[in-house]
């Protein structure tokens, strides 16, 4: 999914328009299910730093929750890295249901676990499917779908140079 989402913006762009997009397997350096937006900002950075080998840009997808008031939201966080600056952005954020938050919280289950151990699906992996939010949203946004805002907003980055982690 992640690759998928970098692959269908990068094509948006006419400087990436013909980039290799491929994934690699990187260590976040955060807990599997991230809790705080500090947290989710840098495993998406320590993606993209890990990533940074033979190419111009690389890009960090991580998804993770945060404390709104009283309300356990998920976001994915996409940190672009072209091997001096940082360039982030973010996805819409959704509210968790409380039965899966409690599963989180309290067995310290990732949102695929306990979204399993929920009964939300019957599959143990929802991540890699449509995720949770394909879930919540009966189909109408799947996983992919909703990491590509991020890779959007931090491609604002990318064309000004800001860096701001």
């Amino acid at each position: 999914m992640k690759v998928k989402a970098v692959r269908e913006v990068a094509a948006l762009y006419d400087f990436l328009r013909d980039a290799e997009v491929y994934g690699a397997d990187v260590a976040s350096g955060v807990l599997e299910q991230p809790q705080t937006l500090e947290e989710t900002m840098q495993g998406a950075k320590n993606r993209a730093r890990g990533a940074f080998k033979n190419c111009e840009y690389s890009f960090g997808l991580e998804s993770g929750l945060f404390l709104a008031g009283e309300r356990w939201m998920d976001h994915t966080v996409c940190v672009i890295y072209d091997g001096q600056k940082y360039a982030v952005g973010f996805s819409p954020a959704f509210e968790v249901p409380g039965k899966v938050m409690q599963y989180v919280l309290e067995e310290k289950l990732d949102l695929d676990q306990a979204s399993y151990r929920a009964g939300l699906s019957a599959e143990k992996r929802v991540g890699r499917l449509g995720g949770l939010v394909g879930i919540l949203t009966q189909g109408v946004m799947d996983r992919k779908e909703y990491m590509k805002p991020a890779v959007i907003m931090a491609m604002i980055g990318v064309g000004k140079r800001i860096d701001v982690l």
